[in-house]
């Protein structure tokens, strides 16, 4: 019989209950100190230390209550994971015991080695003084043993080595054009626009025990060899259909953890591939959504180790099936509760709505690249334009309903509306549906989904950071040119007309909603004069263009300094990431895959001899074409994985352009790692499995 201490709190009483958010600051600071911290995070205000100093102790207690014997600054360094130091809150006294303490200044600024972060060059290996500092716009929590403090990150010269600092920059640059708009709308109360965003995350769960067999899956994330299973995703049987005992199990667990958190972790369903699944949060805002979305990665993780599982992030870990993606839904709405990119009942009628749906139509069309680079890297390349993956080429899905008003306002002609419509099912018990005027376009790469965009190239690996600042960045320069012209305007119904007009005749062609994963898009794509930028390789230069330096630093985002040591991080990224697959291929093949070939087929050569020595003319077909078949794939192999190590010590690959190195990589390693892997899965198809030293895809995806 369990007690009623046991009872298993509600999900109003899970949800939060590890996090310093703002009821426990009402409750436990000083009401002076807490007025003055929410005008910090509210208004942007500096931050007193006398004020750190009362919410640091306040902090420090409520997580020792909790369990909590260290402290840590959480942040978010270059390489898209995150990163923490974890100090404890002990200090000796005088007599020779200890005291719990943490200090205001412990709590603003912690000073974490920098120099093994990537720098992209801002930094020597030598120069090792990084500064942390204190968010207080995402709140603290506790986690295990420690007080987590999400923080910035910079270095000891003040250039950024981080994620956070710029999306928030890119969250008050575009607060401060939107504003602009807002109040030649007679808007006067909202003193904040603000950017939220709900992240789709999509992940695979595979058998931990069959994980560890895989060399691939523990060095890469991803599988390297592997034939096709006989069954994969093509009775679409898998996609919202019933949960797993054991993956329902993960996911009642995942749920609980995250809302400790207060992360508002809302859907979970099957994806489309097997052993694919998915997890949608409630929409928040940006800087909190992205930190959201690391903690769910690393919680992921680590739930599913609980329950001998592994989960995969990896934006392509089988070939042939779905690869993951990470659907940012991004939108735009005042500290009042306006969503700016709410069309309303009327659409048509909507000026301000139509001002802001222009200012990004413009943007996404004028920084095509940008957007294709915010989601580049190696694994990503893999998935975009396979598999029920949105193309490379950025393109906006709107629907019927906006297309059609944004062709009347084009050609200065009267809209006459779309007739509501009512689904009629035919069964008297089921009741007419309202149909909304607009279908979703998911193979849209940029998709208008009612009141938001749904950003659908990210990678599920991905931090969210980088594709939010490239897309409040690009808001934030639109609007801004349009409030330049409207503030002076005499006519502000009629001069937003204009600019929507002109907006429509020089950038319609980023607008598409038709099929993007037809063949027939991307020839139609190229005569538009649209982008194809397929690898990151293609894509990763243009972030240098001049056009996007200006922006950047126009806007005080990034320095042009900072601009470089990002596009040699990620290029150096894709170099790494590669290089490991590369080294991981020839390991598999020369020290397991050949061999174990090599014994099966003389395993076959004595099955033969063995009936010969009992009938001599025994034809033993079946053997010997095996044999023969084997021999001439393993001789394939042996050339393909030579050519792929001569490659890899090819000198090229330590040259000091890393543009150079991603380019060879990408021209050179890729194609070798593909035709050697081609022979290997051939290898697997004809070769026992009792001999075949690794799962096989059907065990990995059909054995959870």
């Amino acid at each position: 019989m369990g007690t009623c201490s046991e009872k298993r709190k509600s999900v109003p009483e899970l949800f939060g209950s590890s996090v310093f958010n703002d009821d426990v600051m009402q409750e436990r600071l000083p009401k002076d100190v807490y007025k003055s911290l929410r005008k910090t995070i509210d208004e942007g205000k500096d931050l007193d230390l006398t004020v750190a100093n009362a919410v640091a102790s306040a902090m420090k207690d409520w997580a020792v209550e909790k369990g909590a014997t260290h402290y840590t600054h959480w942040f978010q360094p270059l390489n898209g994971i995150t990163a923490e130091k974890h100090d404890s809150f002990i200090s000796p006294t005088s007599d020779g015991r200890v005291i719990m303490q943490f200090s205001g200044k412990e709590l603003v600024r912690g000073e974490p080695d920098a120099s093994s972060f990537p720098s992209g060059g801002l930094r020597a290996t030598f120069e090792a003084r990084g500064y942390t500092a204190w968010d207080p716009t995402s709140y603290a929590f506790v986690k295990g043993d420690s007080l987590y403090i999400p923080t910035a990150f910079c270095s000891y010269s003040g250039e950024t080595l981080d994620k956070k600092t710029p999306l928030l920059r890119s969250m008050e640059d575009l607060s401060t054009q939107a504003l602009r708009i807002v109040r030649l709308f007679g808007d006067q109360k909202t003193k904040r626009v603000i950017t939220t965003v709900g992240s789709e995350q999509e992940y695979f769960l595979v058998d931990k025990k069959l994980y560890e067999e895989r060399p691939d899956l523990r060095f890469c994330g991803r599988t390297l060899f592997g034939a096709k299973a006989p069954k994969g995703q093509e009775l679409d049987d898998h996609y919202f259909g019933a949960i797993k005992p054991r993956v329902a199990a993960f996911m009642k667990e995942l749920d609980e953890e995250l809302w400790k958190l207060g992360i508002l972790a809302k859907t979970k369903h099957n994806e489309v591939a097997p052993a694919q699944h998915e997890l949608a949060p409630i929409f928040t805002t940006t800087n909190i959504a992205t930190d959201h979305n690391q903690l769910t990665m690393e919680t992921m993780k680590n739930v599913a180790a609980r329950h001998g599982l592994v989960c995969l992030l990896n934006e392509k870990p089988f070939e042939g099936v779905n690869g993951s993606g990470k659907h940012n839904n991004w939108s735009i709405s005042t500290d009042t509760g306006e969503n700016l990119l709410s069309p309303g009942k009327e659409p048509a009628k909507n000026t301000q709505f139509l001002l802001f749906l222009a200012a990004i139509i413009k943007g996404v069309d004028e920084y095509q690249d940008l957007l294709r680079i915010s989601v580049a890297s190696a694994g990503n390349d893999h998935r975009l334009g396979a598999n029920e993956a949105p193309p490379a080429i950025v393109s906006m899905f709107l629907g019927d309903e906006l297309a059609a008003i944004l062709d009347a306002i084009e050609k200065d002609e009267p809209y006459t509306g779309i007739e509501e419509k009512k689904l009629q099912t035919g069964v008297h018990v089921l009741p007419d549906l309202s149909m909304d005027t607009t279908d979703r376009n998911r193979t849209s790469p940029f998709a208008f989904t009612g009141n938001k965009f749904e950003f659908r190239m990210l990678g599920s690996a991905i931090s969210i950071s980088c594709p939010n600042i490239m897309l409040n960045t690009i808001a934030a320069e639109e609007i801004r040119q349009f409030a330049d012209q409207l503030e002076t305007s005499a006519d502000l119904e009629g001069d937003v007309r204009k600019i929507v007009r002109k907006v429509m005749k020089e950038h319609k062609r980023i607008i598409f909603n038709g099929d993007g994963y037809s063949e027939a898009w991307t020839e139609e794509a190229k005569r538009r004069g649209l982008l194809n930028l397929p690898t990151t390789v293609d894509a990763l230069p243009r972030y240098l263009d001049q056009k996007n330096v200006e922006l950047f630093t126009s806007h005080k985002i990034y320095t042009e300094a900072e601009m470089e040591a990002r596009y040699e991080t990620i290029l150096e990224e894709y170099s790494k990431t590669l290089h490991i697959e590369a080294l991981t291929m020839s390991q598999m093949v020369r020290q397991e895959i050949l061999p174990a070939v090599s014994a099966y087929a003389a395993s076959l050569a004595e099955a033969v001899a063995a009936k010969r020595a009992v009938y001599a003319q025994l034809p033993c077909k079946a053997e010997t074409g095996l044999i023969q078949s084997l021999s001439t794939l393993m001789d394939s192999a042996f050339e393909k994985v030579e050519s792929l190590d001569t490659c890899l010590a090819n000198g090229k690959i330590h040259s000091d352009n890393t543009l150079a190195v991603a380019t060879y990589y990408k021209d050179t390693i890729i194609p070798a790692m593909a035709a050697l892997r081609a022979v290997v899965d051939e290898m697997e198809v004809n070769t026992a499995a009792d001999f075949w030293p690794y799962p096989s895809y059907g065990d990995l995806m059909f054995r959870v």
